[in-house]
């Protein structure tokens, strides 16, 4: 380990997980990269150096890189600052530091050739968000070709373990808790902003750690706008609300859509499509199951969809993995989608957030999602709150 200044701060004091569980992690990896023929491989997204090592900080936004061997510890680079946080986080000991005048590729490339890894086999995960064009062009100019390492963590996360899953369980209870708290604020003369702070606060007074997103709140015509949020709009009687809110625990997410209105609803088409999107959420997880497809969840709720005649008002996968997250998205989707197209087939463990979703762009928007964990004989869901609209 690089020499440092850690004060009085102990290894793994804030770990999320036993060091037996990432010791499990990294295990099955190395198994990954033995089979693919790679030497090391190459770190730089959050999710994974996590899911890896316990490492986590909401300075992500800094260069910080995991190399993995296919034999033996691995070794993590990063900002000096976030040197205390790593050793509290993680039972790692071979960890490097650079200064904030220092160049982090440069100084990756060194420890590279420094530690005779130049002429292996490396492979790097290319679909980070945190690796920038010039930082691999620098990388690739100093080692040579790399090979492509993207997936293979992933391939591991897809399926929770019994602790990643008991974080859920208690992300699950802050999720309840922030959406209990959002629809109690709904009311004439409320803001937006209003709903979502009490939503937000309920969500950390219940455990939840800062997200990997923030919710979705929005009212009247803003709630056909997908993926907008409060935005300080005054609520008035008649106006449809939609909810979308996740809370996380050590990292882990469970996310929850509800509609509600402001008074009686007293618009037909949107008492159609609500009920469309709970009979659609109910398919889902009939058809979430061992055995099945991840199309065939998808395909099941588009032919509700389709017999309501709301064909055009969905368009869209009908969910996606869901677990562990940091910015800028609460999800797993790159991992594993429910879609028509997807032909992976589910397993015990997998976990999912279904947003049913109906929008008629600027005007409303109604929803019902789940967030379920695939099981031996069918699936289990995280909410207890009823589906019906609010």
């Amino acid at each position: 380990m690089t020499n440092f200044p850690y004060g009085s701060v102990k290894q793994g004091m804030d770990a999320a997980f036993p060091k037996e569980e990432f010791d499990r992690h990294l295990k099955a990896a190395q198994k990954k990269l033995g089979e693919k023929g790679i030497d090391l491989l190459l770190l730089t997204g959050p999710e994974n150096i996590f899911y890896l090592t316990g490492q986590q900080t909401p300075g992500f936004y800094t260069f910080q890189c995991l190399g993995v061997p296919q034999e033996g510890t691995p070794f993590l680079l990063l900002r000096g600052l976030e040197a205390s946080n790593a050793k509290a986080n993680t039972y790692l000991e071979d960890m490097i530091v650079y200064g904030d005048d220092g160049d982090a590729t440069a100084e990756l490339a060194k420890v590279l050739k420094d530690r005779g890894w130049k002429g292996k086999r490396i492979a790097l995960d290319r679909r980070s968000y945190y690796l920038t064009i010039a930082q691999f062009e620098k990388l690739t100019e100093a080692c040579g070709a790399l090979a492509d390492g993207s997936g293979i963590v992933e391939s591991l996360r897809a399926v929770k373990s019994p602790l990643e899953l008991k974080a859920m369980d208690m992300a699950g209870i802050a999720t309840e808790a922030g959406m209990l708290a959002g629809m109690k604020a709904i009311k004439v003369g409320a803001t937006e902003n209003d709903v979502a702070a009490d939503l937000v606060a309920a969500q950390i007074k219940n455990g939840s750690e800062y997200l990997g997103m923030d919710p979705f709140v929005c009212a009247g015509p803003r709630s056909g706008l997908r993926h907008a949020t409060w935005r300080r709009r005054p609520l008035e009687e008649g106006d449809a609300v939609t909810l979308e809110n996740v809370a996380c625990y050590n990292r882990y997410h469970v996310a929850l859509f509800r509609t509600g209105m402001v008074g009686q609803c007293k618009d037909n088409r949107l008492r159609g499509m609500r009920d469309a999107c709970i009979e659609g959420l109910e398919r889902a997880l009939e058809t979430l199951k061992p055995g099945n497809t991840c199309a065939d969840v998808h395909n099941a709720v588009q032919k509700v969809v389709d017999k309501h005649g709301y064909t055009d008002y969905f368009r869209k996968r009908c969910g996606y993995a869901i677990g562990l997250a940091f910015g800028p998205d609460w999800g797993e989707g790159h991992i594993l989608s429910l879609y028509y197209n997807q032909p992976r087939v589910l397993e015990p463990g997998m976990a999912f957030h279904m947003p049913i979703t109906l929008s008629d762009r600027g005007k409303f928007t109604v929803a019902a999602s789940e967030t379920a964990v695939v099981t031996e004989k069918g699936n289990r869901v995280f909410s207890k709150i009823p589906r019906a609209l609010f």
